[in-house]
């Protein structure tokens, strides 16, 4: 007999969709990249903007020798994400917007899994309550839930502080591993009843949820979906049908 976890993963995206509509979640938590989209926005927005001169060449090569030091395993996950935001100290957040909205519309079009567009979609209009956790920076985030019609208030992403609309170095929260799930405990303060994510740093949000869901899930959060029983879904284009 197959588990849930592997009949969720050959499911069609119509199934796909159906199945966590049919749960009606009052509150629901999504990660972002590799979760509602295919690849890393934050990571990419990062090498793009140095390039593009959005912060000074001396920060620009700076940041690129700490991300190195990151990728060797010399600097931990939570502050990786929360330099790549502090790295902008100085720069006004609607300047920020703009350029992630650029980001966004020009440079990373087309990566949306439609099948989790349309999932935010109907579980909106169902009366859902949906929360964006992700580690990314928050302009990045905010400039990609437009689309999706996710309002501001219900992100909850890398973020600095403000002084009269300017980026400080000071952070307000890095959302990232056991961090997702304490931010939901805090800020939404009521039971999460579906939640989705695709790597480890999901892990402790979607253990968090009545409902998990491991979406196009790396290898170590397969593993761990396949202990805890966790459904598996790989949406359409992933090649993991």
């Amino acid at each position: 007999m197959e588990s849930m976890g592997t009949q969720r993963q050959n499911a069609s995206a119509q199934e796909f969709v159906e199945s966590v509509l049919r749960l009606s979640p009052r509150v629901a938590a999504f990660d972002c990249d590799g979760t509602l989209w295919s690849s890393d926005a934050g990571e990419t927005f990062f090498d793009w903007e140095i390039k593009q001169g959005v912060v000074s060449a001396e920060v620009g090569r700076a940041m690129r020798a700490r991300y190195a030091d990151y990728r060797a395993g010399k600097v931990s996950e939570a502050v990786m994400c929360g330099e790549m935001v502090t790295m902008h100290e100085g720069i006004a957040d609607e300047r920020m917007m703009q350029v992630a909205s650029q980001f966004m519309d020009h440079v990373f079009p087309g990566k949306v899994f439609p099948e989790m567009r349309d999932l935010l979609h109907r579980l909106d209009d169902q009366g859902c309550e949906i929360w964006i956790v992700s580690s990314s920076n928050e302009w990045v985030i905010r400039a990609a839930m437009k689309s999706f019609g996710i309002p501001e208030s219900r992100i909850l992403a890398t973020k600095a502080e403000q002084e009269n609309g300017v980026v400080t170095n000071r952070l307000v929260r890095i959302p990232s591993g056991p961090d997702k799930a304490s931010v939901l405990h805090e800020v939404v303060g009521k039971p999460v009843d579906a939640a989705f994510g695709n790597s480890r740093w999901d892990t402790e949000m979607l253990a968090l949820a009545k409902h998990p869901f491991a979406i196009n899930a790396t290898i170590d959060l397969e593993r761990t979906a396949q202990e805890r029983g966790w459904p598996l879904y790989f949406p359409d284009g992933t090649g993991r049908h």
